[in-house]
């Protein structure tokens, strides 16, 4: 074991040290070298580099409610040597900038905002004096708060679904129906409701559950900022129902007789709707006074109510024969 291991290293230290790898140990010595060199000659150019700067909102009573997202992210264009500004990028970071609440707010505003020039400030004290800060971006921090005035609010949909062919959207469901909203109170009188980011969804017949955020208001809080919502399509089925023939506007003593006496409508509703629809949902119509208008020996009748959810509804027949009586 020993006599091998012993001509291994006599064949590697023969290797290394045979004329043609000394000849390539040497150039890759001054590479190296002539690497180090140029590396350092770099990083002792000035350049300009963005820097994130980590931003906190700290000494928040525990009474106070923050109702809107403040940037929690600095980003800093520093110009200054290539050693520093590998150090800012690579290293540790820069130590965060924290913003304490009761020194930028405003009493009873609800409204806090630290000026361009005070982040400005606070900026220059997290890099060493020989950098030079160029630009801040966003250029001030500001924030909302309530002392936890709210109040519930429903939620609603916002963007595009179309069901698949032959059907329709016959419901939709939130869990959680309402959402607590933290603001002003301006804010919180007008605000009647809060929609979800527009959403696209199309070409479904079949029950879709998705969790989706809601749309942000500016100053204000949602609790919480997601829901999940239920899109049930059902399938549009072509139906037909008979339906009394009313007349109105008839003088005292006078009475409308139509032959007829019940009509045919057609509709389009949803196969699960249609179980729940009845004729006295419906109201067809004869108008006295357009027959004492255009007298003639049929009357026209008129659709004038169908139930909810009931589509492209039309008379079989748009005419009767009518009989007047006294009563």
């Amino acid at each position: 074991m020993e006599k091998r291991l012993t001509q291994i290293i006599n064949m590697v230290r023969n290797f290394l040290f045979s004329s043609a790898n000394r000849e390539f140990l040497t150039f890759f010595f001054f590479l190296v070298l002539s690497t180090i060199f140029w590396l350092m000659t770099a990083l002792n150019e000035t350049y300009e580099r963005e820097v994130s700067v980590p931003a906190y909102l700290v000494n928040v009573p525990k009474n106070v409610v923050i109702t809107s997202d403040m940037e929690d992210t600095v980003r800093v264009t520093v110009r200054d040597k290539g050693f520093a500004l590998l150090a800012y990028i690579y290293g540790e970071g820069v130590r965060p900038i924290n913003i304490n609440f009761q020194s930028f707010v405003t009493r009873q505003s609800g409204y806090g905002v630290v000026p361009s020039q005070e982040l400005m400030k606070m900026v220059n004290q997290r890099f060493s004096g020989a950098s030079k800060v160029v630009q801040v971006k966003p250029d001030r921090l500001d924030f909302y708060y309530n002392y936890g005035l709210s109040r519930q609010v429903p939620v609603k949909m916002a963007g595009v679904v179309v069901p698949g062919k032959s059907f329709y959207l016959a419901r939709t469901r939130f869990w959680p129906e309402t959402v607590t909203v933290y603001g002003s109170k301006q804010t919180l009188d007008s605000l009647r409701y809060v929609k979800t980011v527009p959403i696209n969804i199309t070409n479904f017949n079949d029950t879709v559950v998705k969790t989706v955020a809601l749309e942000k208001i500016k100053g204000v809080k949602i609790v919480p900022n997601t829901v999940r919502i239920g899109l049930y399509p059902d399938i549009l089925t072509e139906e037909t129902i008979e339906v009394p023939v009313t007349a109105v506007n008839m003088p005292e003593g006078k009475v409308l007789r139509s032959f007829p006496q019940r009509v045919t409508v057609n509709f389009i509703v949803g196969a699960s709707m249609f179980r729940s629809i009845s004729s006295d949902q419906f109201a067809v119509v004869v108008d006295y006074n357009e027959l004492i208008e255009h007298p003639s020996d049929k009357c026209n009748i008129h659709l004038r109510q169908c139930p909810q959810g009931v589509r492209n509804a039309r008379l079989q027949m748009t005419q009767v024969d009518y009989l007047i009586e006294e009563q």
